[in-house]
């Protein structure tokens, strides 16, 4: 693979399959897989690791095949297959292929921008807005604010974190809850009367904009609370006799 190197790429040849939690730490851009290094957990490997790093360009690169063994790979999440013997130069451009096409796949979709209770979300500019006030939201903040803004349901923490981290989570990694903390923060002092982010413990979170409970008005010294029409009526009447 030294052609990779020749066009600028950092590369590493990895002896023998690593976990996909071993995947997330490298923050590769693309894996180059041989099935028939891997042997029988091959297809298990290239699924799990085709599901949980779905930012992850997946080529395979292995020998002669049949049309099902290709067939099934790609369905697999594979973004291509190549057949021994093959040209370098070829195995190059099917990974800078790949790689543009995972990289095109994660520009937001630019629109005007949606409104739900008193924030807007606006995706060409990476930012929300209050009244036309900035939340001042970080990249990372506008990511999964967006995302749970996109979703009708309940989204676990592990798919926050692939979806906007690109990458798995790794076991005792809190920065979901980190980043989602803040958020909160940012969202409630621009938007004091509502609350837009819902916690599910042991799950995750779910987006569902609720305006608080306005609180009961309270009397003042010296001032009298006046009871429901119908009350006041029978208690003015009970006053004059």
């Amino acid at each position: 693979m030294k052609r990779l190197g020749m066009v600028g790429a950092d590369y590493r040849e990895l002896p023998h399959p690593v976990s996909t939690n071993a995947l997330v730490r490298m923050r590769l851009n693309a894996l180059v897989v041989d099935l028939a290094v891997i042997g029988p957990p091959a297809w298990d490997y290239l699924e799990q690791t085709c599901s949980r790093l779905p930012k992850l360009a997946v080529v395979v690169c292995s020998g002669p095949s049949s049309v099902a063994q290709r067939v099934r790979g790609l369905r697999l999440g594979a973004d291509a297959w190549l057949t021994k013997p093959c040209h370098p130069e070829e195995v190059v451009c099917v990974i800078e292929a790949a790689v543009r096409r995972h990289r095109r796949r994660e520009l937001p979709r630019l629109d005007a921008g949606t409104t739900v209770g008193e924030l807007t979300v606006r995706p060409d500019r990476h930012q929300a807005y209050v009244n036309g006030a900035s939340a001042d939201l970080t990249g990372r903040e506008f990511e999964i604010l967006q995302l749970l803004s996109q979703s009708d349901r309940v989204l676990r923490r592990e798919e926050i974190y692939e979806r906007v981290w690109g990458y798995a989570l790794a076991h005792g990694d809190r920065s979901v809850d980190v980043f989602v903390r803040k958020l909160r923060q940012k969202l409630q002092t621009a938007s004091p009367r509502w609350n837009y982010i819902h916690t599910h413990f042991g799950v995750g979170y779910r987006f569902a904009p609720e305006l608080h409970d306005e609180p009961e008005p309270q009397a003042t010294s010296g001032e009298r609370v006046r009871p429901p029409t119908g009350e006041a009526t029978r208690l003015d009447e009970a006053l004059t006799c």
